[in-house]
């Protein structure tokens, strides 16, 4: 239990909590200040860092490669994938704008798909596609034959095996540890009160508010709850449509004289690619074990290490040797559609989950709308 002072200083009747200090948890929280300064906003986070997605993603500013988009058009109504297009380009725009491109480190290098022989079908689907997904992306984007054919660059960039090669020239990469740090300082110096270690076990829906039961014991009242825990949030709300969905990554250590640079999907974005520097970053590989790969576990299998290795030597860097720096992984919220969960699922709780893993792109919007619904409740 909390003593005098800990109960009269930190957790003090905050106005809201939000679980979850990831992009959409601090962008709420920072929107709450921004609009309500009053407000007592408080940000409690299980990890000692944003321990889901947010820190462990790829850092790229990506809003769909060409077979991706075919797929969701595949699934879904034009108009729906339009506006899954704008949310994810407008979130990129209001993420630079509010961090400025220097605090991100943005690098407007492009995002690539690429395609080995096996994948002519794909590719052929896509060039027949061109006109059309440029037409979808100049209206959202206002500029002109965002998708191209970039075949000339295939032996530039030092591949081996890849055939075709398209880019969407309005992509780009960021670092997704100097994005966090600055959304962090931004939420405190707007007021917002982030504690970390802070594990929530149950949520009691009192009738004069919303009591959080941590694992250490701690009772944390407040009148409005944001669920923002993305791949979690099915520990509390079993209910909800989302599901986990582990992603592997490793990191090389410098390559001397690396050619790559950009942002790359392969394999219809199950792999995916990029420059850090002199380094490759690489992940994927969830498609070779869909089940196993369902899980809030931060393990790393040898079955995935294995094929994420292979194809980093095969494919992507095959005449010059690398060696592994760092394996990480991260957990994304999934599920049937790519739509986001935003939605007030009792009178004081909203619920805003499920990126579909655009969680850079799409976040602060998706933090922000959120902060609107929960506004709406106090």
């Amino acid at each position: 239990m909390f003593s005098f002072w800990e109960r009269e200083s930190f957790f003090h009747s905050p106005d809201v909590i939000v679980l979850g200090s990831g992009i959409v948890g601090l962008n709420a929280a920072i929107h709450l200040k921004q609009i309500s300064p009053s407000l007592r906003v408080s940000v409690a986070e299980r990890g000692f860092l944003p321990y889901g997605a947010s820190t462990r993603n790829a850092g790229f500013a990506c809003f769909g490669s060409a077979s991706e988009l075919i797929a969701d058009l595949d699934m879904q109504s034009e108009d729906t994938v339009v506006q899954l297009i704008e949310k994810r380009w407008n979130g990129l725009q209001r993420l630079r704008r509010l961090i400025g491109d220097d605090n991100l480190r943005y690098e407007p290098l492009g995002g690539y798909e690429i395609f080995t022989p096996s994948d002519q079908s794909t590719f052929e689907r896509c060039l027949d596609k061109l006109t059309y997904l440029n037409n979808i992306a100049g209206s959202v984007t206002g500029k002109q034959n965002v998708f191209s054919i970039k075949d000339d660059d295939i032996s530039r960039l030092g591949f081996r095996g890849v055939s075709h090669m398209l880019l969407n020239n309005q992509e780009g990469q960021l670092d997704t540890g100097a994005m966090m740090q600055a959304l962090l300082a931004r939420a405190q110096q707007a007021g917002v009160e982030v504690y970390t270690g802070v594990t929530v076990t149950e949520v009691l829906h009192e009738e004069d508010g919303i009591v959080l039961l941590t694992q250490n014991g701690f009772r944390l009242p407040c009148r409005q709850l944001l669920v923002a825990t993305n791949g979690f949030a099915k520990s509390l709300y079993p209910e909800l449509a989302v599901e986990p969905a582990r992603a592997q990554v490793l990191i090389t250590h410098p390559i001397p004289g690396l050619k790559l640079r950009g942002s790359f999907h392969y394999d219809e974005g199950y792999y995916y690619f990029r420059n850090v520097g002199d380094r490759i970053l690489f992940g994927g590989g969830r498609n070779l074990d869909f089940d196993g790969e369902q899980t809030t576990s931060m393990q790393l299998t040898e079955t995935i290490q294995h094929r994420l290795e292979q194809l980093l030597q095969e494919l992507i860097c095959p005449y010059t040797e690398t060696t592994i720096d760092m394996r990480w992984s991260g957990i994304m919220g999934m599920g049937t559609t790519k739509t986001a969960i935003l939605e007030r699922i009792n009178p004081r709780t909203v619920c805003a989950v499920r990126m579909g893993g655009m969680g850079v792109a799409i976040g602060g919007l998706i933090g922000e709308e959120a902060a609107e619904l929960i506004l709406k409740g106090l």
